[in-house]
This record gives structure tokens, C-alpha cells and sequence, in this order.
């Protein structure tokens, strides 16, 4: 008996961006994007979708799946590096967005990891008290977050959300173990300023603005080895082969870092579920827009063993085990 999953949701923006639409603004081309990303659109935020919004509706399709009434939550966190304020926190937006008016609710820093951060954490509320039923999010509307000039970064992020309601359930499946991680002394390879301070001794220098400055390259090698070894790490420890996974649910980064990671762990390609080429990479959304993809299209079953793992900004990265 454990954490399970009851339901999850996903929201993505109506409009899609092409990289034929990309190279109308800025330096590239659709095939150096594809070849070094394996993106061919990505979802960006217009009108009204706010992170907020994206998150709110995502979860009230999780809770129409776990036929669970908002009511009934009592934690709303959202992962996000893209919030729709500094204050009130996305999740205090969607606490009131969806009526869950006996939850408390705070946001999530821990870049595109923060949903795994957040599994972690429901588990560990629900451990404590079987009662609970949590709900957690992960959210972006990068593209108000970038520097689209900056053509190594812009053709990447997408704009997205996802959701899952988590609680209790007596049988053997649910949460079975993480494997968590983070360096904040790598900050400088993938990073995103705050406005620039009012306060005029703490303006930071060469704050050139909140967008995302990453250094690819050292990024992918870091990326790859560590959620490898965050894998195996969680493996060896809970007496899991790699051959018993049913289903791996990776960070959609780009494709290299997928295949990559595929090649280290002896994956073949129907063990891992892969949509980057139509969302790009989304942060703290990425994992769970695919997973609701994953559920909604019947790729797993009760019983199976479902592996996630993420790299993100901080750095921060991880795995996690859970029984469906």
C-alpha cells in the first residue's frame, strides 16, 4: 500500500510555433533545429493563458480523471520557473481557479526537476497522513522567459502545464522510491536573472534580464551523467532491474540528451516514451504532459513499473520508482 496516482491532466496553448516560424525572427534553420534538437514545434502562450490558467486547467482535467472534488485536496503545489506573479504564488492562483477552498498552496522552484520534487513530496504528506489527497503541478510559459534572440535557447522551451492527483491506496502498487539531487556550483552553466534589483547596492552585474542563459555543451554532459547515475542509483537500492521497468518517462530536453541517456541505460526505444519534437522542451512540464499522454493513451497498466528522471536548472536532478 502506498502514494498512487489517481488522475492527471495536461493544458497546452493553442497556438503552435514551427521552426519555419522561427526562422522568420531569428538565425536557424528547420533542420539545424531538428538535428540538434529534435524539435519540430513547440506550444507558446497567447491571449489569456497565463501560467495560472494553463495550470488550472490542467488540473481540473486531473481531478475529472481521479473523479476527486477540489474540495477534497488539501495541497496544491506547483513547480514553475515561470510564474504569473512573485506573489501570489501560480498555486494560490490555481487553489482559487479550481475551488480547492481547503487546500494551502505554494510554488515550486526547482527548474524543469519540479515535478519530481513534487512526487517526492506528496508521498511523503501522504505517508504521514493516508487521508490526504494532493495535487501537483507542473507549469511553464517560457516564452516569457526568453531572450528570442538568443537562437541556442529559443528554438528549445515551449509553453505548457501538467497535473496529477496523488493519494492513498491499500493495495502493493503506488511510490516506490526517489533518488533526488542537486549543485548549486554549477548555477552559472544554466541560469535565469530576476528583475533587476531596485535596491542599488544589490543590483546584480551583468544582470541583462529574467531570461534563460545556458551553456549547452556542458550542460548535455552534465545532464546525461547525472540522471544515468541517478537512475542506477535508485535501481540498485530498491533491487530493480532495469529489464522489470515497464515504461521510462524522462525530462523532454532535447533529443540528444534522450537518445544519449538511452544508449547508457540499454534502452530500447519502446521503453521510453518521447514527444519532445512536438512541445520542446517545457521545464517542470514536460514530465508530466507526457504522462498524462502516456495514461490517456493506455501505454500502461496496473501493476507496471514506471521510471521518471529529469535535469534541470540549479542543477537539480533525480529519478523516481513507483508500481502503477
Amino acid at each position: 500500500m502506498g502514494t498512487v496516482i489517481l488522475g492527471t491532466g495536461s493544458c497546452l496553448p493553442r497556438k503552435v510555433v514551427t521552426n519555419s516560424d522561427l526562422e522568420k525572427i531569428v538565425e536557424t534553420t528547420d533542420d539545424w533545429i531538428r538535428t540538434r534538437t529534435g524539435i519540430h514545434s513547440r506550444r507558446i502562450a497567447t491571449g489569456d493563458e497565463y501560467t495560472y490558467k494553463l495550470s488550472a486547467d490542467a488540473a481540473k482535467k486531473a481531478l475529472e480523471m481521479a473523479n476527486v472534488d477540489p474540495k477534497e485536496i488539501g495541497l496544491v503545489v506547483v513547480g514553475t520557473i515561470s510564474s504569473h506573479m512573485l506573489m501570489p504564488s501560480t498555486a494560490c492562483f490555481v487553489q482559487k481557479e479550481i475551488g480547492a477552498v481547503n487546500a494551502f498552496a505554494w510554488d515550486l522552484n526547482a527548474a524543469c526537476s519540479g515535478f519530481l520534487y513534487g512526487m517526492d513530496l506528496a508521498d511523503k504528506y501522504i505517508k504521514a497522513d493516508h487521508s490526504q489527497k494532493i495535487l501537483i503541478i507542473g507549469a511553464e510559459t517560457l516564452s516569457t522567459r526568453m531572450n528570442w534572440q538568443d537562437r541556442n535557447t529559443c528554438i528549445i522551451f515551449g509553453d505548457g502545464a501538467g497535473a496529477a492527483v496523488f493519494g492513498h491506496d491499500e493495495s502493493d502498487r503506488g511510490f516506490i522510491g526517489s533518488n533526488l539531487f542537486s549543485d548549486g556550483s554549477l548555477w552559472e552553466l544554466l541560469y535565469m536573472h530576476a528583475p533587476e534589483s531596485s535596491n542599488p547596492d544589490l543590483k546584480v552585474p551583468g544582470n541583462n534580464g529574467a531570461h534563460i542563459v545556458m551553456e549547452g555543451r556542458e550542460v548535455f554532459k552534465h545532464a546525461v551523467k547525472a540522471m544515468e547515475d541517478a537512475v542506477r542509483g535508485l535501481l540498485e537500492r530498491e533491487q530493480v532491474s532495469m529489464d522489470e521497468i515497464s515504461l521510462v518517462i524522462p525530462h523532454q530536453a532535447n533529443i540528444r540528451i534522450l537518445n544519449k541517456l538511452k544508449e547508457r541505460l540499454q534502452l530500447p526505444d519502446d521503453k521510453v516514451f518521447i514527444n519532445v519534437s512536438e512541445y520542446g522542451n517545457t521545464s517542470a512540464a514536460s514530465i508530466p504532459i507526457a504522462l498524462d499522454e502516456v495514461c490517456r493513451g493506455k501505454r500502461i497498466k496496473s501493476g507496471d513499473l514506471v521510471l521518471f528522471c529529469s535535469f534541470g536548472g540549479g542543477f537539480t536532478w533525480g529519478a523516481e520508482l513507483l508500481k502503477w
